[in-house]
């Protein structure tokens, strides 16, 4: 599955004192998605719009709390056999579905037992539902989601992996009521039913969608509250950021996440912090968020002539310009400078103490030397891979390495015509990035797996290191995390000594809320 360009695991969660609606003095919280809503069905949750409103809906087995750690949700508990290839589930038996006629009871609704988990997991793979999440299962034996009761539900994988428990947290893995889908059929993309929350109220496509507060919600906060505390969340489509912008500076919108380049300079001092005229108007909080933002080397590239294919140079290239100036000017200092390697702030494997390529003008002109290309000479025009959206830290990079005396070109491309290139190994040196699937640094390191080449895989480099497979399966298998952050560690410095990529940097996500919003967590 191609997932490098797809925005996932950015969670929000709406437990929180939101506004009150002048009209009718209910608690309702209110956020704009730009980037529009094409499916309710948990099947097809391939984008943060998608998944933030099936967060809402919808309810897993197990879901993760704002430092990422896996927690219970409808399994209160489980076990993992010894050979770590049978996950036993125990669930919830107070679990109810939003109420619809369709359920045919007395009170619209009925219970959620294991055979609902059997049903939804066993839709996800099916080929007629053509899910993107299919690839989750795809270590699940033949025959391997078992309902030995109303509330035990068993998966069998045919092989250990060991960051399988997180690939549960996905909204692909949430139940759904069997009766109700296949009522709808295709069109319960606008006609969910889930466990979550909020329930379904109404959706206008492109204009606003409504859920509203679910009455029957099975969790309770820990003063024994039952959740949620707003009643209902408006979602607007408002597609022009400034216009987006402009609502929520009037207090028409309690909430946005990121910042667009039209109005970064105008909230957001040179170090990242709020303006000091919006100090008193609105709150801003940031984390690290799961992302890494870098330039990809084809490593097996047919032309031998190609430069990118000498790893002194690739080198050369990761010591020749200032990230943190980059940072700076380009960024206001939102995100960590890159140079650590593939894994991101904020998961285990990431290292701190072990900067691996920082700004070294001098290490690059020695590495081009011993390449044989003195101060540059001789050395063919080398052409960067972009889009027009990261233009200006490409033409940033260019100049920089202009200055050791590397002929760089930047080519701009569509994004959906840069992916098919990068998909299809028809790019040399490509902008890209990788936002995390799942919370385990398995998901950043599988890019470099050989068995993952493109176009089937995500290892888009196309690189190839018999010490890395190694170590590679051998996490896979390894239960323990502190054992298997260690072997990361391990085939991170492998990469970075490689230099199949250039670390840009590691994101950071930029929160702005009004000042009557309280409570409002995410995780990175």
């Amino acid at each position: 599955m191609q997932r490098l360009f797809i925005l996932c695991i950015a969670c929000l969660l709406v437990c929180s004192c939101g506004k009150k609606d002048s009209n009718d003095d209910k608690k309702i919280f209110r956020y704009n998605e730009s980037a529009n809503i094409s499916s309710l069905d948990p099947a097809f949750a391939k984008d943060q719009a998608m998944i933030w409103a099936d967060l809402q809906l919808y309810n897993g087995l197990v879901e993760l709390d704002k430092d990422l750690n896996i927690k219970p949700s409808i399994a209160k508990s489980w076990t993992i056999s010894d050979n770590a290839t049978l996950y036993r589930f125990f669930l919830r038996s107070d679990v109810r579905f939003h109420k619809s006629p369709l359920f045919n009871t007395p009170d619209s609704t009925r219970y959620l037992t294991a055979k609902d988990f059997v049903y939804s997991f066993k839709r996800i793979i099916d080929e007629k539902i053509a899910s993107p999440g299919a690839w989750i299962f795809a270590n699940v034996a033949a025959d391997g989601f078992i309902a030995e009761n109303d509330t035990t539900f068993v998966i069998k994988l045919r092989k250990p992996y060991a960051p399988f428990l997180g690939l549960l947290t996905m909204p692909y893995c949430s139940a759904v009521p069997q009766e109700v889908v296949e009522h709808y059929g295709e069109d319960f993309r606008r006609n969910p039913v889930g466990t979550g929350a909020f329930r379904f109220k109404i959706w206008k496509e492109g204009v606003k969608l409504v859920l509203v507060r679910n009455e029957d919600y099975f969790e309770q906060d820990q003063q024994g509250n039952r959740l949620p505390y707003l009643d209902a969340v408006s979602i607007s489509f408002i597609i022009d950021k400034q216009s987006v912008f402009l609502e929520f500076i009037k207090g028409n919108i309690d909430f946005i996440s990121g910042i667009d380049a039209t109005y970064k300079d105008e909230i957001l001092t040179r170090s990242g912090k709020l303006q000091a005229k919006y100090k008193d108007k609105i709150n801003l909080s940031t984390e690290s968020y799961l992302n890494t933002e870098y330039l990809g080397f084809l490593m097996d590239d047919n032309d031998k002539t190609n430069p990118l294919l000498n790893k002194q140079i690739r080198q050369a290239i990761n010591f020749g310009f200032d990230r943190k100036k980059m940072m700076r000017y380009l960024r206001n200092n939102i995100g960590l400078a890159g140079g650590y390697g593939m894994i991101p702030k904020g998961l285990a494997g990431f290292d701190s103490t072990n900067v691996i390529y920082n700004y070294n003008p001098q290490k690059a002109k020695a590495l081009l030397q011993e390449a044989g290309y003195p101060d540059g000479k001789g050395l063919p025009p080398i052409t960067l891979a972009t889009t027009a959206a990261y233009l200006d830290l490409c033409k940033y990079i260019q100049q920089e390495l202009i200055q050791l005396g590397l002929n760089i070109k930047i080519d701009v491309n569509p994004p959906g015509a840069l992916r098919e290139q990068i998909a299809q190994a028809k790019s040399r040196w490509f902008r890209g990035s990788w936002i995390a699937d799942y919370p385990d640094a398995e998901n950043y390191l599988s890019l470099f797996y050989s068995r993952n080449f493109s176009p089937k895989g995500p290892n888009y480099t196309h690189f190839s290191d018999k010490r890395f497979d190694i170590l590679y399966e051998q996490a896979q298998r390894e239960p323990d995390l502190n054992r298997r952050t260690d072997l990361y560690k391990q085939m991170n410095s492998i990469v970075m000594e490689q230099s199949p990529v250039v670390v840009l940097y590691y994101d950071q996500v930029l929160r702005f809320s009004q000042k009557n919003i309280e409570g409002l967590e995410s995780n990175p």
